[in-house]
């Protein structure tokens, strides 16, 4: 069996990330795994970036051509929004080329493919969706206005109060690019982003399941918190909570706004906080707690290091599919606090491995804080989550999973 993934990037991003991880599943469990990006940063030869300077040259002109209909909306928010209506190169011919037995698409934006070009991959597509941007007019979270169960239009993410604005049109190309696609099976990473396929106006009738990232869990494990700190220069005699993402600071989507308020009602004493993913900034954030910047960590060893530094590791998204930090922590057997919404729940077991606060309440987020700091057995929610996602996540059990679903996808 030859399976291809497609993602924009091989390291560069958790989509990325998440791809990768199940290409080197796959090829421990002895399959014929190519991949096929955009932005290559890794020197694997199964990893195959641009063909050249023009391919390269191209894929640049591409992303900045996607922004060019969004100008029109100056009033949108920061939420991404990819329309996928530039000219992707030879992205198809070469995917065509590797002649495959699966294509396997994750994220495929940024002008690695455009929605029409997938309609002309000849061998059956499966698509794991990292965001909600598959079956939306273009956002890739919809701050819950929930239109991609009709035909969008009146977009909150562009600012826009027209039904037939850029998001309607988009998502009208996409119902009629694959309508001449139907080898495609959709591939939910959470519940919640499985459930939100099947109910949208382009999938519900397709097949849509379930099948969550791999994680590796002999990289992801507990590692020694004294020496741990020792590595970042962390303060031994702290309680750490640490709060990390793409843009941590600078997403609403992240959470940043709703962890500072809860913060306000966390005690002080002994409690200090460590973000990562985004560097210090040049005017104070208002914390009454100290705070320690590591700005951006993408090494694995790193990573281990830093989950196992901490305390707790705090994810307030407002929307969220199924997040690598939530998985990367509770492998290294360090307790969560999230909002209860998206994937989270499919992770993190309420007051076992971590506490899952109701969506939006502040209040309830700083429980859940001071609960998993003045927990009086920190050990055993450490190993419920270790055997949590070595049960549910670890790679050689997932791999087998998207194995049996290639298979029959391909007997089909």
């Amino acid at each position: 069996m030859k399976v291809l993934i497609v993602n924009t990037a091989d390291i560069s991003g958790g989509a990325a990330r998440a791809a990768y991880r199940l290409h080197l599943a796959l090829l421990s469990e002895g399959i014929d795994s190519q991949m096929l990006v955009q932005n290559k940063q890794t020197d694997l030869a199964s990893v195959h970036g641009p063909g050249g300077r023009l391919q390269k040259l191209r894929a640049m002109v591409s992303a900045v051509i996607e922004g060019v209909p969004l100008r029109r909306y100056p009033g949108r928010s920061h939420t991404l929004f990819s329309p996928a209506l530039a000219p992707s190169g030879t992205a198809v011919e070469r995917i065509n080329a590797e002649k495959p037995d699966i294509v396997h698409l994750h994220w495929v934006n940024g002008g690695m493919l455009r929605i029409a070009d997938i309609a002309k991959i000849e061998a059956p597509v499966v698509w794991s969706l990292h965001d909600m941007w598959a079956f939306t007019g273009g956002c890739h979270y919809d701050e819950h206005c929930g239109r991609y169960t009709d035909f969008c239009g009146q977009c909150p993410v562009l600012g826009s109060n027209k039904t037939a604005d850029l998001s309607h049109r988009v998502l009208l190309r996409k119902i009629k690019a694959l309508e001449n696609k139907p080898q495609l099976t959709i591939v939910g990473l959470s519940r919640w982003l499985a459930e939100s396929a099947s109910d949208s106006t382009l999938f519900h009738e397709r097949r849509v399941v379930n099948l969550p990232n791999p994680i590796d869990t002999r990289t992801f494990s507990p590692f020694d918190q004294t020496k741990a700190r020792e590595l970042f220069n962390l303060p031994p005699d702290k309680k750490l909570i640490l709060f990390g993402a793409m843009g941590a600071t600078t997403d609403p989507r992240k959470g940043f706004r709703e962890l500072s308020k809860a913060l306000e009602l966390v005690s002080t004493e002994k409690v200090e906080l460590v973000v990562f993913g985004s560097s210090k900034p040049s005017e104070p954030q208002g914390f009454q707690q100290t705070v320690h910047y590591l700005g951006y960590l993408s090494d694995d060893a790193a990573l281990r290091a830093l989950y196992s530094a901490v305390d707790v590791v705090v994810t307030p998204s407002r929307q969220e599919n199924l997040s690598n930090a939530i998985m990367e922590s509770l492998a290294c057997g360090t307790p969560v606090v999230a909002f209860d919404i998206g994937g989270n729940a499919d992770m993190v077991d309420h007051k076992r491995s971590g506490y899952l606060a109701r969506d939006g309440d502040i209040t309830d987020l700083a429980d859940g804080l001071s609960w998993v700091i003045n927990h009086e057995n920190r050990q055993s929610l450490a190993n419920h989550a270790v055997d949590t996602v070595r049960t549910r996540f670890d790679s050689k059990e997932v791999a087998q999973k998207y194995i049996n679903l290639y298979t029959e996808v391909i007997s089909q």
